[in-house]
């Protein structure tokens, strides 16, 4: 298809049931409804009609790139002026191989770059990415597309699932359990009284964005709607040193002070937070992001791969 066919411009309000449907027809394994592109995308403070990019063939929405930049800070990273994202992007498959996705990803690029971006990551973007990154099994051609144009796999990143049907916690980390005890280390279900020593340890030792989500957990703990979400929290006498948490069948995030690691707190949570979704119904869990090394450890409480993506990052 010649290029000058493709008519390339921003999102207006009136593209949503195009869109979507693009969406759905395209990201086959990672469909959206309206609720969940109002809540994630047009609801985002960060969301810029400008860089939602879609192109029209023959008169119809035939693809789009969902790209953003910071417009509010995000906690004390700031507005990261140089970071970029793309966080979706797709073509309608009897429209694919015309050219329509090089048009747009090569205008969302030049406009990132004109406002200043020097990086841009496909895809984690906080606190409303999809996916984390590019699945490279339902969309390996995207996947070798990209990496044609220079595009560099930063990380691979599994996303796991466990059925809770049954679910006791093995033997094996009962011991361990009983050995930690032993030494100190206790694990329970967070308390109102652990709120502020729980989000002190989360903000010296892990991400804003899981300060966010345990914000959101223990606010709905004791100032809200319990009944989907728990937290357990692991304590070295009366210091906090690690917690797990889950919001229904999403599992985590869950961590410890990295100085005491391997000695198998994180084992000792991870179960017992399991157990505590079972005993509020729970049939499985699940979560989007993880690494080889961790994957052994949520491996032992029944976790097995689900998905595999690749983070695509690209110097502008």
């Amino acid at each position: 298809m010649d290029k000058a066919y493709i008519s390339v411009r921003p999102y207006r309000a009136t593209d949503e049931e195009a869109l979507l449907r693009v969406w759905n027809s395209a990201l086959v394994v990672d469909p959206i409804n309206p609720a969940t592109w109002r809540s994630k995308v047009l609801l985002d403070p960060n969301f810029d009609p400008e860089g939602c990019l879609v192109a029209e063939c023959e008169g119809q929405l035939r693809g789009f790139v969902l790209s953003l930049r910071r417009r509010v800070p995000f906690f004390n990273d700031g507005l990261q002026p140089e970071q970029a994202w793309i966080t979706a992007f797709g073509v309608e498959p009897d429209w694919q191989g015309r050219g329509i996705g090089r048009r747009l990803l090569d205008e969302a690029l030049q406009r990132l770059r004109s406002l200043g971006a020097r990086t841009v990551a496909i895809s984690p973007y906080v606190p409303n990415y999809f996916t984390p990154g590019v699945d490279v099994h339902a969309y390996g051609r995207a996947v070798e597309w990209l990496l044609r144009d220079s595009w560099e796999v930063v990380e691979r990143p599994l996303s796991m699932r466990a059925e809770l049907t049954g679910f006791q916690i093995p033997a094996h980390i009962q011991e361990v359990e009983e050995r930690l005890r032993g030494e100190g280390v206790v694990v329970r279900e967070v308390e109102p009284g652990d709120i502020v020593p729980v989000l002190a340890f989360v903000q010296q030792h892990f991400t804003w964005d899981w300060h966010r989500e345990a914000s959101g957990v223990l606010g709905d703990l004791f100032a809200g709607d319990p009944r989907t979400v728990g937290m357990v929290v692991a304590f070295l006498e009366e210091e906090v040193v690690g917690y797990a948490q889950h919001r229904a069948e999403r599992f985590g995030p869950f961590g410890v002070n990295p100085d005491l690691r391997s000695r198998g707190i994180g084992r000792v949570l991870l179960a017992h937070m399991l157990l505590e979704m079972r005993k509020k119904g729970y049939h499985a869990a699940w979560f989007l992001w993880t690494g080889d090394y961790a994957a052994k450890l949520y491996s032992q409480c029944g976790f097995h791969e689900v998905r595999r993506f690749a983070v695509l990052k690209k110097d502008l």
